[in-house]
């Protein structure tokens, strides 16, 4: 089995690249984050004409998340128990009025479950955050409080389980191309690295993938110029699974090339395969 997930910012303006992508590379399971479409808008037809049945999570041209399959998709979940948000319930009214929304209308589309050849896939677009100092920030780390309690009710369960995507955390110093760049920002604080480090404690495992160029297993590179040829990046991008997945993973490598070209996401594809 092939999985892949990939920060594809705007499924419809990426739409050939994806195609392309798809058809070449092949995978079976693939997670999309920040799509940017009302699910009614996802390019099902599109996907399905390559084999690919599709669950879609967006309200807008914010956010939004979805994973494609060519080996079935079941037990489709839109969002997870206890899930914050700045649309969402459960959140403080403190949290909401800092942001100026006190009338939420609905969650946000962050996160989507699904089964997929008997793994149990989440695709995941955690929060930017903004500053520490922000209320964002606040909300940033109650999602990731509130995704480790619904990850964790289902590990009760569950034995093969994989949650991707972008995390929008660089898990160490190393996974920021200078450290001294990101003193005082978001990404790398304690609080954010101790929240992926809870998600470990469940018994998941970061599957590390292989840079295809350098040493670095960068997955992010802002538009900048020179910044993605400078590999100035991060990996912000992770796969986390159980034994009973990573124990079975043979390669796993972030598709760079996928970054190059005309009009591009910031992120790269990782494609990870399992014996």
């Amino acid at each position: 089995m092939r999985l892949a997930t990939w920060n594809v910012n705007s499924v419809r303006a990426r739409l050939p690249r994806l195609l392309g992508w798809l058809a070449e590379t092949k995978p079976d399971v693939v997670c999309l984050q920040e799509t940017k479409c009302a699910a009614a808008e996802f390019p099902v037809a599109e996907v399905g004409e390559l084999g690919y049945e599709t669950a879609a999570h967006g309200a807008g041209r914010w956010n939004g998340v979805a994973v494609l399959s060519r080996v079935g998709l079941d037990d489709v979940t839109f969002g997870f128990p206890g899930e914050p948000g700045f649309r969402g319930e459960p959140a403080e009214p403190s949290l909401l009025d800092a942001l100026g929304e006190p009338e939420p209308p609905g969650p946000e589309a962050r996160a989507l479950g699904a089964t997929c050849a008997g793994v149990r896939f989440w695709s995941l677009y955690a929060p930017n955050g903004r500053t520490p100092e922000s209320a964002h920030y606040t909300y940033k780390l109650a999602w990731f409080g509130a995704l480790r309690a619904a990850l964790g009710a289902e590990l009760a369960t569950t034995r093969a389980l994989v949650a991707c995507g972008d995390f929008n955390v660089a898990p160490t110093d190393a996974d920021v191309w200078d450290p001294a760049a990101f003193v005082g920002a978001t990404h790398v604080t304690q609080a954010e690295r101790a929240a992926l480090a809870g998600l470990r404690a469940l018994g998941l495992m970061d599957i590390v993938p292989t840079p295809m160029k350098g040493p670095n297993p960068f997955t992010y590179w802002d538009y900048r110029a020179g910044m993605f040829h400078k590999d100035m990046g991060m990996r912000i991008d992770l796969v986390y699974a159980t034994e009973a997945v990573a124990g079975r993973v043979r390669s796993a490598y972030v598709d760079r090339e996928a970054r190059k070209g005309k009009g591009p996401s910031d992120h790269a594809p990782i494609v990870v395969d399992l014996q």
